[in-house]
């Protein structure tokens, strides 16, 4: 049974209720199957096993802070060697994400929806129910599938601390 969690969270001065626990550092990732262009399916941890592994959750890419921070990521994406991939999540539909990415020129970023099962919002504790939508937060997961990065951001509409991920994320390759 999925936990329910409405005291944890708020969105302006409401709590909002969370579908899920939170994930710590030192467990393993939970694995989820996300959707992308063309309503195929993947294993973003599969696809991706034995390497450093930054996940990205956002509300959607059609905000301005999401927007952002996905551009952001991306740029320093082009940065990193082939050993640290970055996956943008969000409930958007897989041909909005694509149109989006067309638009940004966001080249390597690996962008995947949670639309139809909301399996990763779940896992991770972050699908707010009110808005079905996700609370910002990061997650880094190592070559060995265990989390030795989680932040969950306390306001919607912070960004990150692209630094301190990419840092963590680098730490993690040794």
């Amino acid at each position: 049974m999925t936990t329910v969690r409405n005291d944890v969270f708020k969105i302006g001065d409401n709590f909002v209720t969370l579908f899920g626990d939170e994930v710590k550092v030192g467990q393993v990732a939970p694995e989820f199957t996300s959707v992308i262009a063309g309503w195929g399916t993947v294993n973003p941890l599969q696809e991706s096993k034995g390497k450093v592994i930054i996940l990205t959750a956002v509300p959607s890419l059609d905000t301005d802070v999401c927007d952002r921070e996905t551009r952001r990521f991306n740029e320093e994406a082009s940065k990193l060697g082939d050993d640290i991939i970055i996956y943008t999540i969000s409930t958007d539909f897989p041909m909005s994400q694509k149109r989006w990415c067309g638009a940004a020129g966001v080249e390597r970023v690996k962008v995947v929806s949670d639309v139809v099962d909301a399996e990763f919002g779940i896992k991770y504790g972050v699908l707010i129910k009110e808005r079905r939508y996700f609370r910002r937060s990061v997650f880094i997961v190592g070559r060995d599938g265990k989390l030795t990065y989680v932040k969950y951001l306390p306001i919607l509409g912070q960004e990150p601390d692209y630094d301190e991920v990419i840092n963590a994320a680098k730490e993690a390759l040794k």
